[in-house]
């Protein structure tokens, strides 16, 4: 009898659930589909009105990969993402734990802190690019110690570290806010039993603070490769890619081979690529999820 009116329950939700559906399907499905199959031809400025592309296979893929361009791109993009996750979490980790204990004015510096978070990426690029001009505040402060500072976004070498330190200002807030969540959740009375066996403060965050956080740091990286990983506007309004694609990342990449050379099939391998690399972390994360509850 329960069996029944919980399959009749299941069908009443259907109508409900149905609108979404098919709004996911139509904005989220048909460009995903498309994109798949555009990866697989040869279309460009030339032969997209006419519709006389072909299908070649796995010719963009090939073509890729054994470009160095590309693999140059696919680099920047993991040096990129991993460097700013180090630095975000734990510069972000260090101010959770650091504003989550309660003293005055602890509030007030918190919300200014995230201020950098809420302002748009477009602007955070704008500011960037002021930041770092040869006679910008970076290279201002380094003259007044007498250090001539380098031409930050025109050198190869420190364009990519000043997009990096950019997309550091606005991730810290973030991972601090996520982190303070999930610190909030961890029992005081914990900390009160280990204090009273003697345990220190520092046996406390390995012993009891990171365990009982596990799942809150995972979402908190998980998230933040997301992010990070799919970076656009940043580097566009700051570098454009540049110089010589030493800030280009795969977002960047496909935006460029599609919207400036016109050669919308190998765009969209590049975001096809890109779509891979996160469906795979996504997939991990959720087996991480999965075990975790079958562990408990």
């Amino acid at each position: 009898m329960k069996t029944q009116i919980r399959s009749r329950k299941d069908r009443e939700c259907y109508p409900f659930i149905l609108p979404a559906f098919i709004y996911l399907l139509v904005v989220v499905g048909y460009p995903i589909v498309y994109n798949f199959v555009l990866s697989f031809k040869n279309t460009n400025v030339k032969n997209l009105a006419s519709g006389s592309s072909v299908f070649i296979g796995f010719q963009n893929y090939k073509e890729l990969f054994t470009d160095p361009t590309f693999l140059l791109i696919l680099r920047n993009t993991f040096i990129f993402t991993i460097a700013c996750l180090a630095f975000q979490f734990t510069i972000g980790f260090l101010f959770a734990l650091f504003f989550y204990k309660k003293f005055t004015f602890a509030g007030p510096i918190r919300g200014m802190i995230l201020v950098s978070y809420m302002i748009p990426m477009s602007v955070t690029g704008l500011l960037g690019q002021n930041i770092f001009l040869n006679t910008g505040l970076i290279n201002d402060l380094l003259s007044r110690i007498g250090i001539t500072g380098p031409e930050w976004l025109t050198q190869t070498s420190t364009a990519l570290i000043g997009v990096i330190i950019m997309n550091n200002w606005v991730g810290i807030p973030f991972n601090m806010l996520l982190l303070i969540s999930g610190l909030s959740n961890v029992p005081q009375e914990v900390y009160e039993s280990s204090s009273i066996d003697g345990a220190t403060k520092v046996q406390q965050f390995f012993q009891i603070t990171l365990p009982l956080m596990k799942d809150a740091i995972f979402a908190v990286l998980m998230l933040g490769f997301i992010y990070t990983f799919r970076a656009f506007d940043l580097m566009y309004i700051m570098t454009a890619g540049g110089p010589l694609n030493s800030t280009d990342v795969l977002a960047t990449y496909s935006y460029t081979l599609s919207f400036t050379q016109y050669q919308f099939s190998k765009g969209s391998a590049v975001a096809v690529v890109l779509f891979l690399c996160l469906l795979i972390v996504g997939l991990f994360y959720l087996r991480l999820i999965v075990k975790g509850e079958e562990d408990t």
